[in-house]
């Protein structure tokens, strides 16, 4: 049998190499097997604490206890690798009462154990106060001094807090302690102005304080921009740095593409592939799934489905993030099929189990498709999923989905079901209502809705607005106006969306003078959705002369501004200048919908036109305007025109027939 001195020199640089290159399991795994096997074997300062760095890392406590009996039966407690690599088991396995146990018994003149508390500490939330607080217990004391690693463990803290008064208390301390130089302690100092909002200055003067920029400094200041919406000074700063001799890396790659996709679409497009190339041309980048993710993403935003889908295809290696980009990327881009077939392949591979983003983005894509079979499974698969049913925001989707797919009453049982209510659950839920014109239980909810702490947001507004609309009620809708009004809802940086549903709900109540007035008010808050109500009132209530006003003191317009006016024209018994407008939409790059040519047809009612009611219904076969209502409207001109076997051939050629169409048929063929 070997000597047990022989034995272990081998197994000790085993063990070595396992903690050194982060496999901490097997670290494990080789010292159980190694107890269990070895009666020679013996537990030296070295063995204790190569293993204890394993079980700070995996954070299994029970053996770092027993370990620490043993360190203490076999007097190695007193060695000073052991006992740092004890309290760095406690600490980072948040074993806090340990830990100040053991920090209680240790010499503290060492910044080394301070720092070993301070780090793993402040990787739990929960504690950030106990870590401030040994921090001015370090910076007070005579003992040991905080150096620039304890620093950059304490500046993260504050930021996380947002307390920049503290911050900057510890930035007085680092320019008195000769510390700002000092590149770990300077791009601490970045992160934590940057993440408190002040990248534009201090932040921005950290960075020029640092002696020595590296690549994390220059990522840093690069990201801060960013994230406070500087986007022209993050990629300046991103130019500056390729002129110097800091050579860009992953991270920079992923803080800059964001960047370049806030851009206009062109030079965005350019840009990014600027970027792709330089990645390409480097082979030791663009292999790691973050840089891949962070492309696919920005082509999805720059609207580049077919580049997202080639990068996502050849990627060697795809997370879950990946996966949740390129679904999402489906749907917000209107490939719902699509989506719905990648969620499939993501479920058959079993890789990795769909979590609460992949659920939200899907549940869109089925509520635009009006999935409700696939829906259905998908909230069945959230039910047997405790984690995804407990999330708000995926409960928010399910009720959004139900009230998209025409089914209130799941709508509502869903949102009774939720068990932590925000207000988007509350938003969604006083949507559907709305939508189904449920007076009373409206009232309720928004009454419970005050009741449990919630104040309405512009989402809340909008659906109290649809809600007064449905029952043409103006005294809510004043009620509505001035509680906007006393939220400053209504002032120059708000939401417009709130304006523009006030002013057409004015409208829809017949009370033009009211809209009027609030249009008038309005001085740079403006748009086409402003004028587009105040037209849509104007024809509506058959002050068509006002209607045409505004629509030509509009700068810019859109097709819903035309087909208003095109609506006008044919009420207004003025045939040529409905069919006037109507060439002009299309002289100016427009393409009419189907509401388009549904405000033509009564002119060609009232010209008792074939021919020009053939002409809409050619355009519309040509434009694939597949459109029921519209189909109706054709069959139903068809029929008072006395082109029977038009009307019937249109009527077999629909393969979705409403009342309508039915009616329609019935009545022509009475006569």
């Amino acid at each position: 049998m070997l000597q047990p001195e022989i034995e272990s020199k081998p197994w000790i640089s085993m063990l070595n190499d396992c903690t050194r290159h982060g496999r901490h399991y097997e670290a494990l795994s080789l010292f159980i097997q190694k107890v269990r096997c070895s009666s020679s074997f013996g537990l030296d300062h070295q063995v204790l604490a190569a293993i204890l760095k394993s079980c700070a890392a995996l954070r299994t406590t029970a053996l770092g206890r027993a370990l620490h009996s043993c360190a203490v039966k076999l007097g190695h407690f007193s060695c000073h690798f052991v006992s740092k690599a004890l309290l760095n088991m406690y600490s980072k396995s948040g074993a806090v009462g340990d830990c100040q146990k053991l920090f209680g018994q240790m010499s503290t003149s060492d910044p080394v154990v301070w720092n070993i508390v301070l780090s793993g500490l402040s990787g739990y939330g929960d504690y950030n106060d106990r870590v401030l607080g040994y921090f001015n217990s370090m910076r007070v004391s005579n003992e040991a001094k905080p150096n620039s690693v304890t620093v950059a463990i304490a500046l993260p803290v504050y930021a996380r807090l947002g307390d920049i008064d503290g911050g900057k208390i510890v930035h007085s301390y680092v320019i008195k302690s000769g510390l700002e130089a000092h590149t770990l302690v300077g791009n601490a100092l970045i992160s934590m102005y940057a993440k408190c909002g002040l990248v534009k200055q201090d932040a921005h003067a950290a960075f020029c304080s640092i002696a020595y920029k590296d690549v994390v400094s220059w990522n840093a200041i690069i990201a801060g921009f960013s994230e406070n919406n500087f986007m022209d000074d993050a990629f300046r700063l991103f130019r500056e740095m390729l002129k110097g001799s800091i050579a860009p890396n992953d991270s920079t790659i992923v803080n800059i593409l964001p960047v370049c996709a806030s851009f206009t679409k062109n030079a965005a497009c350019y840009l990014g592939k600027e970027i792709h190339c330089f990645l390409l041309r480097r082979t030791e980048m663009g292999a790691d799934v973050s840089v891949c993710n962070a492309l696919v993403s920005f082509y999805l935003r720059a609207g580049r489905m077919d580049k997202a889908e080639l990068v996502f295809k050849k990627m060697e290696s795809r997370d879950l993030v990946s996966w949740n980009a390129i679904i999402a990327g489906y749907v917000a881009n209107g490939y719902w099929l699509r989506a719905l077939d990648l969620f499939q392949e993501l479920v058959s591979a079993k890789m990795f189990g769909p979590n609460s983003v992949t659920i939200v983005s899907i549940l869109s894509a089925c509520a635009h498709l009006k999935d409700f079979q696939v829906g259905k499974a998908i909230h069945g698969y959230i039910l047997r999923n405790s984690c995804l049913y407990a999330d708000t925001s995926v409960a928010n989707a399910l009720v959004s989905f139900y009230v998209k797919c025409n089914d209130p009453a799941a709508a509502y049982q869903t949102f009774f079901m939720i068990p932590w209510r925000d207000l988007v659950s509350w938003n969604s839920i006083l949507d559907a209502l709305a939508e189904c014109q449920y007076d009373a239980q409206f009232q309720e909810h928004l009454s419970c809705m005050f009741g449990e702490g919630f104040r309405p947001d512009f989402i809340t507004v909008l659906a109290i607005i649809r809600f007064c609309v449905c029952f043409s009620s103006l005294v809510k809708v004043k009620e509505t106006h001035s509680y906007c009004l006393k939220a400053g809802m209504l002032l120059d940086d708000s939401e417009p969306a709130v304006i523009n549903a006030i002013i057409d709900a004015y409208a829809k109540c017949g009370k033009m003078e009211y809209a009027t007035r609030i249009f008038q008010s309005l001085s740079v808050r403006k748009n086409l959705v402003t004028f587009n109500s105040m037209i849509s009132g104007y024809v509506n209530s058959g002050s068509y002369d006002e209607a045409f006003m505004i629509f030509n003191g509009m700068s810019v317009r859109d097709l819903t501004s035309w087909n208003l006016m095109v609506q006008a024209c044919a009420e207004n018994d003025c045939p040529g200048q409905a069919f006037n407008l109507f060439h002009e939409l299309q002289a100016q790059g427009m393409k009419p919908d189907a509401v388009t040519i549904m405000s033509i047809l009564p002119v060609c009612a009232q010209m008792a036109s074939v021919y020009f009611l053939k002409q809409c219904h050619g355009y519309a076969i040509r434009a694939c305007l597949q459109d029921v209502r519209l189909n109706g409207a054709l069959l139903d001109l068809y029929a008072k025109c006395g082109s029977i076997w038009s009307a019937h051939k249109l009527f077999q050629l629909t393969p979705v027939k409403d009342l309508v169409m039915f009616t329609s048929m019935i009545v022509m063929l009475a006569w």
